[in-house]
């Protein structure tokens, strides 16, 4: 009977799960929109993305790809925008010149920081509500699904 009570229960809990995370990730999306400086390029959530990861230092494209799992050419065409609009500029590598190193323009470092902080503002209120303990389970619980989502593309 108690294996009955928990399917319920687990059941109730992934489809309101199921409902939320889209619209959080809409909400996000328009907290990132929100956030984003005015330029002439659109900007969207994967420039935050980029953004984000080449905020700690300059990376090779590559391995701007990887982080983002997104594709060469994707992020290609991302940089391509964040370069037009003034957000990064990229350079061959001195030590392999096949590769690409793309950095944070030390114009835009203070604005890109600007933007990021604000992207993040709505999720990072949240978390302040919560104990350490709780921020490490739920960080825990979101790494295990997409854990568990990547798992199960690559079964396909």
């Amino acid at each position: 009977m108690a294996g009955e009570s928990d399917n319920v229960r687990h059941s109730a809990l992934c489809l309101r799960l199921m409902q939320l995370l889209p619209r959080i990730a809409r909400g996000m999306r328009k907290s990132q929109d929100r956030a984003a400086p005015q330029t002439s390029t659109p900007l969207g959530p994967r420039h935050v993305a980029a953004l984000e990861q080449l905020s700690d230092g300059p990376l090779t494209v590559g391995a701007l790809a990887a982080r983002l799992d997104l594709t060469l050419s994707t992020v290609s065409g991302v940089l391509a925008d964040l370069d037009r609009a003034g957000f990064v500029v990229r350079t061959a590598d001195t030590g392999d010149r096949r590769r690409t190193i793309v950095q944070i323009t030390p114009a835009k470092s203070a604005l890109v920081e600007e933007w990021l902080t604000g992207a993040a503002r709505p999720l990072a209120r949240v978390l302040d509500r919560l104990a350490p303990e709780e921020q490490a389970t739920f960080l825990k619980a979101m790494d295990m699904l997409e854990t568990e989502l990547r798992a199960q593309d690559a079964e396909r």
